[in-house]
Parts: structure tokens; C-alpha cells; sequence
């Protein structure tokens, strides 16, 4: 059957071969999806406009967004009314680019979850090996990228769900500047820290999606300098560690001056509030779902851990943003564009010890998958992550890039202008490489 294709050739393609490719992506995913359980349904959708910058190419959508005569599952077993008609506006505007999307995805419930583990959808599994997690919550739209089955995929960021599952499945995922790209019409989950991102194999294959989801106000200054966060990277497991010390090296031969700084402490600091309001909004959102027999019991008790939180302490960790992101630019960033870390101090964990059920299981390990993502939505400022090798077991890993607010576009230019000379992010995950021949389903 023909190959799935990236953006780079899009445009080498005629109308009759990109609707093609389209249906095509279908097939693809209906033969991988045994193996890898990335969606919750799927089929070709008619998008708004042909003849757009998209037009045709293939894409697929975490299942939380609003659609005319469906309702999004948001990780359950069932369609939920998150309290919105028509279609979600990111929806929309990629309709309208005449992108075609395949399908929804599969997520962990009420996107509570980053390491990808589910009791009412089967689990999405890891396409380099399927003994260790997908990451979460985004985690169907990472499978469903990283097997190549569309060539992007929206996913929800609220404390590192694209970053996370991109760590996880090798791919570049892109977590927007807060209030720049549109959340109408997705289920909401913490509103002070919720943002829509997009995860692709390449920062190519996302910059056009995500240049026409990005409310641009300013246009982009090109990245110049990065700070690495030294101590934070000293804290990394060691084969995160070297593998994040590349994509450093990497990222200062494409012409990036590089600097060093320590922002453990600054970091504690902004997660001390980004937890407060991780726990206390989902709470408030979600109250009515508490007493639901059918949710997760740990869901439920985190849910419930949240309703303990008092008001003033939430107003007052949502009213701390402002000065957190003034001191985080003047004392850690200070002269340099963007920050360098890695996006999980851990290597990629066994599914096992994320599932509650298993004697394996290590709470503490939930807990590290997202400590260096979460701070970033709390401040508010624009993400990237992005493949810079692989660890110890040939699992990927992958480097935050955090940018000042509004650099969205940059930072993706810069991923982009790395990626021209390397082939981290261009690998045939292992745990598929039977069902590939060339670039194709065998």
C-alpha cells in the first residue's frame, strides 16, 4: 500500500495521490491497531476546504474534542458531554486547511494520567517496546504518530501530556505559549494550565499545523542563546543524561551560543504552586465524578484529595503566575532565549510499575514523569520536546526546550534547523519493525 508520507513531501504530491495517502493512513492504522490500540475510532473525516495548505494530509485527535453528532470519550468508556456544541475550534481551522483526520485516539481517563495506564480503554502501547509506557495522557496520538500512521496528532499539555508521551515514543511535540492556541470546544481539565499541542516525528511535519492553531501577535525572534539547566541536567539518570549532553551539542552546532545556570530551586519554587493547582481545578471540574463507581478508584481518591485544597490557597497559587514568570525570566533565563532540560529525569518505565494493580508498582515514578514538565504550564511559557537519542535499552529520549512566551514559532525553527542533520527523530520504532517493509505495512 503507499507509504505514509511527512510535509516535506506533501507538496510534490498531486490532489488524487494526497487523497490516496489519505485513505491509505486509514488502512495503516486499522493493521497496527491490534498491536497498538492508538484509537478509539476510525475513519476518513471531510474536511471543510480542498485546495488548503493541508489538503489532504492525514491527522488524528486526542478524544477530547467536540465534534457535530459525536461525543468524545475524554478516556472513558463512553462518549461524555464536556458541555460544548459544534466542533472545537482547532478542529475547525485545520478543516478548513483541508487537513483530513483519521480518527480519535485513545488517553488515559480525564487525561489524569502521564504515564499512558487506562481501566476503561485498552492501553496504548509503546511502539519501540510494548513492555514500557507510552507516556500520557496524549498517549494514542503519540502511538498513532510514531507508527507513522498520520503524520500529526492533537494532543492536551497540562502538565507535560505531549511532552511526556513524546519522550516516550520518539517523537518532537510542541506545548504552546498559555491563551495562544484556542481550548474552545475540549474537555478542560485544569483551565489555569490547560493548552492544545501537536506531536509529529519531525518539527517540520508540525510547523505548518501549528503555525495556523498559533494566534501569532508578534511574529517570531529567532533563538540565539540557550541556557542548559546544569543542575537539573546533573540530576538526570545518566543515560538521559548523555543523550540530553548530544542533543546540546547538537543544538550549539546549529549556530545556538550555550550557556550554564543552576534553577533546581527556582523550578521547586513554581512546582510548589503548579501542584496546588493540578490538584485543586480537576477537582472543581470534575466534582460531579467523584462518587462514579466506574472511574479509576485512584482517580477518584485524587479527585477527591483535590476538593481539600481551600480557595484561597488555589486563588493564590493562580494569582502567583505573574510574579513566578517575572522572576523565572530574570533569574534563570535572564540573557539567554530559551532553556535546556531534559523533559524527565527517569528513563522511560516499565508499564508495570505505573500500574496500581501490579506489586511493582511505584507511585514515586508517576510522580517523576512529569517533574519537569508541569512547571512550564504553570509558568505559562512555550514548550518543545524533542528526540536526542536513545538510552540504555534503545528506548528514546528526548530534550525540553523552554522558551519565553510567544517564541512558539522559534522554537520550532530551531528543532527544525537541528533535525536537517540528524536521524534521531527518523527511526522505525523496533516493536513495529516486523510490520515495515520501506517504509510501509507489510
Amino acid at each position: 500500500m503507499p507509504r505514509t508520507v511527512r510535509f516535506s513531501d506533501w507538496a510534490s504530491l498531486d490532489e488524487q495521490n494526497r487523497r490516496a495517502a489519505a485513505a491509505a493512513a486509514v488502512e495503516r492504522a486499522r493493521t497496527l491497531e491490534p498491536r497498538l490500540h492508538a484509537f478509539v475510532s476510525l475513519g476518513v473525516s471531510a474536511s471543510a476546504s480542498g485546495g488548503g495548505v493541508l489538503d489532504g494530509m492525514p491527522y488524528a485527535a486526542k478524544d477530547i474534542f467536540a465534534t457535530t453528532g459525536r461525543q468524545p470519550t475524554c478516556g472513558l468508556d463512553h462518549g461524555i458531554d464536556i458541555g460544548c456544541c459544534g466542533d472545537a475550534e482547532v478542529l475547525r481551522r485545520l478543516d478548513q486547511s483541508g487537513a483530513v483526520r483519521i480518527g480519535f485516539c485513545t488517553m488515559t481517563e480525564l487525561a489524569c494520567e502521564p504515564s499512558g495506564y487506562s481501566t476503561q480503554q485498552t492501553p496504548a502501547r509503546n511502539p519501540w517496546n510494548a513492555d514500557f509506557i507510552t507516556g500520557g495522557s496524549s498517549s494514542g496520538s503519540a502511538v498513532a504518530v510514531a507508527s507513522a500512521s498520520v503524520i500529526f496528532a492533537l494532543g492536551s499539555d497540562t502538565g507535560g501530556s505531549v511532552r511526556i508521551p513524546a519522550h516516550a515514543c520518539g517523537l518532537t511535540a510542541w506545548k504552546p505559549t498559555i491563551g495562544w492556541v484556542s481550548t474552545q470546544g475540549a474537555m478542560a481539565l485544569a483551565p489555569t494550565l490547560d493548552t492544545i499541542g501537536i506531536l509529529a516525528r519531525s518539527a517540520a511535519d508540525l510547523a505548518v499545523p501549528a503555525a495556523l492553531l498559533f494566534d501569532d501577535r508578534s511574529g517570531p525572534r529567532p533563538i540565539g542563546c540557550a541556557v542548559v539547566l546544569a543542575d537539573v541536567l546533573t540530576a538526570a539518570e545518566p543515560p538521559i543524561r548523555r543523550a540530553c549532553e548530544v542533543g546540546i551539542e547538537a543544538i550549539a552546532a546549529a549556530g545556538i551560543k550555550i550557556t550554564r545556570r543552576d534553577a533546581s530551586v527556582a523550578i521547586e519554587t513554581v512546582d510548589h504552586h503548579a501542584l496546588v493547582v493540578l490538584q485543586g481545578e480537576p477537582a472543581r471540574v470534575h466534582r460531579a465524578r467523584i462518587d462514579d463507581a466506574a472511574l479509576d478508584p485512584m482517580l477518584r481518591k485524587r479527585l477527591a484529595k483535590g476538593l481539600a485544597i481551600d480557595e484561597a490557597a488555589l486563588a493564590a497559587s493562580r494569582a502567583a503566575r505573574t510574579l513566578l514568570s517575572e522572576r523565572f525570566l530574570e533569574h534563570v533565563l535572564a540573557d539567554a532565549d530559551a532553556a535546556l532540560l531534559p523533559v524527565m529525569p527517569i528513563r522511560t518505565p516499565l508499564c508495570a510499575v505505573c500500574d496500581p494493580t501490579s506489586p511493582e508498582f511505584d507511585p514515586r515514578t508517576l510522580y517523576r514523569l512529569s517533574q519537569w514538565t508541569r512547571f512550564v504550564n504553570m509558568l505559562g511559557f512555550p514548550a518543545l520536546a524533542m528526540p536526542v537519542g536513545f538510552d540504555d535499552r534503545g528506548l528514546p529520549v528526548a530534550l525540553q526546550i523552554v522558551g519565553r512566551p510567544g517564541s512558539d514559532l522559534a522554537l520550532i525553527a530551531l528543532a527544525a534547523a537541528v533535525q536537517k542533520h540528524s536521524d534521531w527523530h527518523g527511526r522505525i520504532p523496533a516493536g513495529i519493525a516486523d510490520l515495515v517493509i520501506d517504509g510501509q505495512t507489510a
